[in-house]
């Protein structure tokens, strides 16, 4: 291992093992400083008044809601009943006594499914009225459009620490980072601007964000961050510290993986999938590749570059994909819809089992043309290390027509009921409540040596216009909600930071009497910055030209409090002593002058006015910019 990658992933490893509140800033909570409750003002007004929304979806916005229930004396057994930690909590039965047979009744029938279902609907029926309505009056709201407002400041480049290069794609590079405020870890997907323009790759880069921002599932990468800088576009997404499936299968040890390995990420797969086709998202490039495992060896996909998402009823039609992993539909041309995923899911457990893909053999460099005939006509071979159930289960998803394929009639429930995943209880699996068969080593870094990942080519004769700017402002969103509220929940900084006043009175930010704070500056700052101008204050210029004489008076800037001509006279009268001081314009001091006024008003609300002071000799301009 060259020195540079030892360098590099030492930093990653330490950067690791200090996340969250190890690897904070030590300013992390100036960063995170509430505004004063006075500056939510605006949001308060235009935010979305929806119980599901404030109080069930947002993290932080049920956490605040569950904090009110419990300062409510009616309300102080409901915080266990909304919990997502105790979805089963027997309270629920003695809180809605009507479902307590229909709850007997669902339980005989299918004891791992939802049994309380429909008592917590009659709970959170009767949360979203009076009580809802109460908590928007508390100071627990309040505190949430605080939250709302820090969630919603600008991202930039500034917003996080960057590690090694992990990996390259076909538009960028993807690098390690980590959240300065919260010391979340992170992989910074980087778009090229320019690469993308060249290959005209706009729109599946703003698909794949606008597809990730709306998922929420732990079997697919979150994506956490939109933003741009001067040459890319980022998108922020979970950090997969465990390295993709495609490093285990052909970089450790023998070539595959044991049935366990195999049968677990098989199913959390499966469990991805179904996420997706059930918000009518169509993945189209299941690979080892594009299947990343996490620090406790769960596994999420990535890389929604080509996903796309289809009306009810409808199918898509293109040639995309990876080839070895496209299934035969695609490869003719045809219209096809969900089945294709089933399809790369079956060619993903064959190589996880055989050690190479369905159709080429190890260390095979096929044509083209030779690899499209194999996937159309003929049938993949099975070694003694398939299982009876795995054999079956290969077969029935490498079916050529996708209309007999496994997952063609009702989807992933099918497919989970197939007896290769006769071990896996899928409920407790989709709450993260199965123990992963592989956990990967938290000191080793599971990706190339960074000398190993080719530097990325530069592109030259493209140059960026409006057109691109307009695409950029619908890239760059900043944070992502949930997520964001989960990141500040997981990693620490809510517990430390929600705290209210003594005896749960408010704090001062919550208190509307009290003014704003002006924001800190750092020491750095006071020492070699100049004073910053409050907006409320414009700035006055004297440009004064001599005529009959080559002199020029240099600029006399004057701060002047208010914006009416009035006030400013005296302030212009200054300014024309001051300007006096100099020996060959003293005369001119006391002299009258005859005045003309003119105003130019620019975009974004900015106004200067002029004010023109002649005499035979010399020329006074006083500018007032506001």
């Amino acid at each position: 291992m060259e020195i540079e990658s030892m360098v590099a992933n030492s930093a990653l490893i330490k950067a690791r093992e200090g996340g969250g509140s190890k690897g904070r800033s030590w300013k992390w909570k100036e960063m995170l400083r509430f505004p004063q409750i006075s500056q939510c003002r605006q949001l308060a007004m235009n935010i979305e008044r929806d119980y599901y929304s404030l109080c069930v979806k947002q993290p932080i916005g049920k956490k605040l809601f569950q904090l009110f229930c419990r300062s409510q004396t009616d309300l102080t057994t409901f915080p266990l009943t909304i919990s997502s930690v105790f979805p089963q909590s027997i309270q629920c039965v003695f809180t809605v006594q009507k479902h307590e047979q229909s709850c007997i009744q669902s339980l005989e029938i299918d004891p791992c499914g939802d049994v309380f279902y429909d008592c917590r609907e009659d709970l959170h029926k009767y949360l979203s009225g009076d009580p809802f309505m109460q908590y928007q009056e508390s100071m627990f709201f309040d505190r949430f459009l605080q939250w709302k407002m820090l969630e919603r400041s600008p991202i930039t480049k500034q917003t996080f620490r960057q590690y090694r290069l992990l990996g390259k794609g076909g538009f960028g590079e993807v690098w390690a980072c980590q959240v300065r405020a919260t010391g979340m870890m992170y992989a910074c997907k980087k778009l090229e601007k320019t690469h993308v323009k060249k290959r005209r790759g706009e729109a599946m880069a703003l698909n794949e964000k606008q597809i990730l921002e709306g998922l929420d599932s732990r079997f697919v990468v979150n994506l956490a961050y939109a933003y741009e800088t001067k040459h890319a576009l980022c998108m922020v997404l979970t950090m997969m510290s465990g390295g993709d499936l495609r490093f285990h299968i052909y970089n450790i040890g023998v070539p595959g993986l044991d049935k366990d390995r195999v049968r677990f990420y098989a199913a959390e797969v499966c469990c991805g999938i179904i996420h997706l086709h059930q918000k009518s998202i169509v993945y189209r490039d299941l690979k080892p590749e594009n299947i990343l495992l996490d620090d406790n060896g769960h596994i999420r996909i990535s890389d929604l570059g080509l996903a796309v998402r289809l009306s009810e009823g409808s199918l898509v039609r293109g040639r995309v994909g990876t080839l070895g992993y496209m299934a035969p539909e695609v490869i003719s041309n045809k219209h096809y819809g969900m089945s294709v995923d089933w399809w790369g899911l079956g060619c993903l457990i064959y190589e996880m089992i055989a050690g190479h893909p369905p159709f080429k053999s190890r260390g095979e460099h096929a044509r083209t043309s030779e690899m499209e005939r194999r996937i159309q006509t003929e049938q993949e071979a099975y070694s003694d290390k398939f299982s009876k159930e795995a054999t079956d289960l290969c077969s029935l998803l490498l079916t050529k027509d996708p209309n007999q394929r496994l997952g063609s009639f009702s989807g992933g429930t099918e497919v989970q009921s197939h007896p290769f995943f006769h071990k896996i209880n899928f409920r407790m699996l989709e709450a993260g409540l199965i123990e992963p068969p592989f956990k990967p080593d938290p000191r080793q870094v599971y990706c190339s040596d960074v000398q190993d990942i080719e530097e990325f080519s530069s592109v030259k004769g493209v140059t960026l216009d409006h057109i691109d700017n307009n695409f950029y402002s619908q890239f760059n969103t900043g944070s992502v909600p949930i997520n964001w509220q989960n990141e500040v929940i997981e990693t620490g900084c809510f517990r430390e930071l929600n705290v209210f006043g003594p005896e749960g009175s408010r704090s001062p930010d919550l208190d509307r009497s009290q003014t704003p704070e002006s924001p800190r500056r750092s020491l750095l700052d006071r020492i070699f910055r100049r004073h910053v101008r409050p907006v409320s204050q414009c700035v006055c210029v004297c440009v004064l030209v001599y005529v009959k004489a080559e002199y020029s008076c240099p600029l006399f800037p004057l701060t002047a409090p208010g914006r009416k001509q009035a006030e400013f006279g005296v302030r212009r009268e200054l300014l024309v002593v001051r300007a006096a001081q100099h020996r060959p314009l003293r005369p001119l001091a006391a002299q009258s002058f005859k005045d003309t006024e003119t105003t130019h008003n620019y975009k974004g609300g900015r106004s200067v006015r002029h004010w023109r002071s002649q005499h035979s000799m010399c020329l006074f301009v006083f500018v007032l910019i506001s």
